[in-house]
């Protein structure tokens, strides 16, 4: 499986290279020297600058949130405190919080999936059901959260404020999270739910999630957000004795690595991007949407298969958004969309898809770790079907 993921990403860094190269060709009139100053001036865009640095600091908060055993302490607490005959449903729940703490989908169904088979497997319940409620609960954090790379990309790209998008993202995406919590219940009650086992925790483990999802949710700076956590957990790694002076730098370093992949991405798709709208890329594309479109629900539909489209041509939602944000930016503008609208519609449709594609790096985990197909999870990805129906609702409202 790593090496799947591996050869995932380097398939788009050559991608992103060949497209590059592609553009590079473009337009021979212009000097090459020219080329270059465009691509450079795209990289050095204030939001690019910026998200990087949020990327940098998310990947070292996340390496060493799970080295501390922070991730399998607050989801060990949590399994605790729910009763065992709704252990689906609580599964559920648990997958969403995780999610919004760590601010990624595959970390999260990496804790929670063995915890969802084990559970299955106990209380004898539908195997796919419990791993399918686990994606779908990380794709609701994975969207919402304030430390994701997703709601980076979003918000910084089109110039918004994180919690502004997530007040936005919030109308859809909890009255699709509550009709799934609803129905995952009346499964437990008829089914008689299952067993659960007692898991081991650590208070002082678990709580500096907790505080950084309350300051994220507060709504304060993410950089500050992301330095808290990264303190707290040193301090209760150090206590608890999960970790070292050592074993904290080197958990941080490889979690830095991890975003390696994604920031390169981002700078070769900022370069390409300024190429595409300077050789007037941009200006097909739109032209293709004008065609369909001739209304801000137009406009907001277009937005939403460009992103849906790009995130099933790359399986790669972080990489879905940075290639379609600089063309949603300008269909917001031509068809007056609030840029926090736009924002969420990147975040949420992009995570819709990547959490369906049978071939995405989440339900790839999923089911290596189940050991069952990644076909099988579809028709138990409650989640994300329904967050379908409420999207497309939320633009079919506007005129």
């Amino acid at each position: 499986m790593l090496v799947s993921c591996l050869h995932d990403k380097t398939t788009l860094l050559r991608m992103s290279t060949w497209s590059r190269q592609a553009a590079f060709f473009q337009n021979k009139e212009k000097p090459f020297d020219d080329k270059i100053s465009i691509c450079a001036k795209g990289i050095g865009d204030d939001n690019i600058v910026i998200m990087l640095f949020i990327f940098l600091m998310a990947g070292a908060f996340s390496g060493l949130a799970g080295a501390a055993g922070g991730a399998s302490s607050t989801a060990n607490l949590l399994l605790n405190i729910i009763p065992g005959m709704f252990a689906v449903p609580g599964l559920f729940i648990i997958s969403c919080l995780i999610s919004m703490a760590m601010g990624t989908s595959v970390g999260t169904i990496s804790v929670i999936a063995p915890i969802a088979c084990a559970v299955a497997q106990n209380g004898g319940l539908k195997l796919e059901l419990c791993v399918g409620v686990v994606v779908g609960g990380a794709m609701f954090g994975d969207n919402l959260s304030f430390i994701s790379d997703t709601t980076i990309a979003a918000t910084k790209t089109q110039g918004v404020e994180m919690k502004d998008k997530f007040k936005t993202n919030i109308r859809v995406a909890l009255p699709a999270a509550v009709i799934t919590f609803i129905i995952l219940v009346v499964y437990a009650v008829m089914s008689k739910g299952g067993t659960m086992e007692k898991f081991d925790f650590s208070i002082l483990q678990a709580l500096p999630y907790f505080i950084v999802l309350a300051l994220s949710i507060m709504g304060l700076n993410v950089f500050l957000v992301l330095m808290v956590g990264i303190v707290l957990f040193i301090i209760a790694g150090a206590i608890t004795g999960s970790i070292t002076y050592t074993s904290a730098l080197l958990a941080m370093g490889n979690g830095t690595a991890g975003m390696f992949e994604t920031m390169i991405v981002t700078i070769l798709v900022a370069s390409i991007a300024s190429l595409m709208k300077e050789n007037g890329g941009f200006e097909a594309i739109l032209s293709l949407i004008r065609k369909s479109a001739d209304s801000k629900r137009g406009g907001m539909f277009g937005i939403a298969f460009l992103t849906a489209f790009m995130d099933v041509a790359t399986a790669n939602n972080t990489v879905a958004i940075v290639i379609a944000a600089p063309i949603a930016k300008d269909i917001s503008t031509e068809y007056n969309v609030e840029p926090r609208k736009t924002a969420s519609l990147l975040d949420t449709c992009s995570c819709i898809m990547q959490g369906i594609i049978p071939y995405g790096a989440q339900l790839l985990v999923a089911s290596n770790i189940a050991g069952v197909t990644s076909m099988s999870l579809i028709p138990f990805l409650i989640y994300p079907f329904l967050l379908i129906v409420f999207v497309a609702g939320s633009m079919i409202r506007e005129k």
